[in-house]
């Protein structure tokens, strides 16, 4: 078998293809990357703006999307933007932070449960306050770790993403995951969840609440979904119970990743309803873990096609052989 087969993996829910290497042997220095430190000349903004000693909201930009569509729409938009209120010019929503205490630069799985908590708190309360203002379509809640994942700070955050638009990915989402229940008759990732558990070859993580995994069409190396057991769709719903169980699995999967990739840098992002649409029974929020370990290259750049070196299966199985060296013992 010649070196480099790719396999073409479809991911059940979207219908989007990946192109998978499952015959080149897992060569740990080749991936092992941690996570640059930002070269800030010392001044960490987030350490002292907004003042405060704990977890703080820090607003970015009031407005931070002009919609001007395509090239022709901006050209009519500019002949009259002068002219109009910044609403009519078609600005909307926000770029916020939310700042652990001043000087935690430490990675996320390294700090108290107590702040990881208050930082998933203020996600879910800033998507509460999104809907009830009812003046955009999607709160996008994300974590940069590390220069390499597009980070601007040490500090250690979640950044708010008001968006006047629904994204491509969640759309993707929410349309396959309807045509799933149209189809099979319940939730896909419902279905992940039980699935995963049962076969156990891309299971990472798990406990009473949740369910951490390496999806069968990972687009990148090590890319690890967090899925609650419950049925939820929208996290702007999360109760106390939710909050806790979230931080729970968000420091341990994290601390899997640290181990056993050297602390890589990482875009951690959550998945959830829109806004302004009821999804109750078709979707199911979760979160999304991509490491940062590679460059994208001309196959992805002119196809779409992603292409993940490391397959599912082998990330797996060295984050599990790193657990048990760690622990002393072998997950089970």
């Amino acid at each position: 078998m010649p070196a480099g087969l790719f396999e073409l993996r479809k991911d059940a829910i979207t219908g989007w293809w990946v192109a998978t290497v499952v015959d080149r042997a897992f060569h740990r220095d080749r991936f092992a990357t941690a996570a640059a430190q930002i070269a800030d000349g010392g001044d960490c903004q987030n350490c002292r703006l907004p003042e405060g000693d704990g977890v703080r909201l820090r607003v970015l930009k009031d407005y931070a999307f002009h919609v001007v569509g395509t090239e022709e729409e901006a050209r009519e938009l500019d002949q009259r933007f002068a002219q109009v209120a910044l609403d009519g010019a078609r600005a909307a929503g926000s770029w916020r932070t939310i700042v652990a205490p001043p000087l935690e630069h430490r990675p996320l799985h390294l700090v108290g449960s107590a702040i990881v908590e208050r930082l998933v708190t203020g996600a879910r309360d800033a998507i509460q306050a999104a809907r009830e203002a009812n003046q955009t379509d999607y709160l996008q809640v994300v974590q940069h770790w590390g220069d390499q994942s597009g980070a601007r700070t040490n500090h250690l955050c979640l950044e708010f993403y008001d968006l006047p638009q629904i994204p491509h990915r969640i759309a993707e989402e929410l349309g396959g995951a309807a045509r799933f229940v149209i189809r099979e008759g319940e939730c896909p990732y419902c279905r992940l969840v039980r699935e995963t558990t049962r076969t156990r070859n891309r299971l990472v993580w798990e406990d009473t609440d949740s369910v951490a995994f390496a999806p069968w069409a990972s687009r990148s190396p090590f890319e690890l979904w967090i899925v609650p057991r419950r049925h939820e769709a929208d996290f702007g719903r999360a109760g106390e119970a939710d909050i806790r169980a979230t931080a729970t699995a968000l420091r341990n999967v994290l601390a899997t990743l640290a181990r056993t990739l050297d602390g890589p840098p990482y875009n951690l992002i959550l998945h959830t309803a829109p806004l302004r649409e009821r999804v109750d029974a078709t979707y199911h929020w979760h979160w999304e873990i991509h490491p940062r370990l590679r460059e994208i290259a001309g196959l992805e750049l002119g196809t779409g096609l992603p292409v993940n070196p490391v397959s599912p299966e082998d990330a797996v199985e060295e984050l599990l052989a790193r657990t048990a060296a760690g622990s002393g013992e072998r997950s089970s």
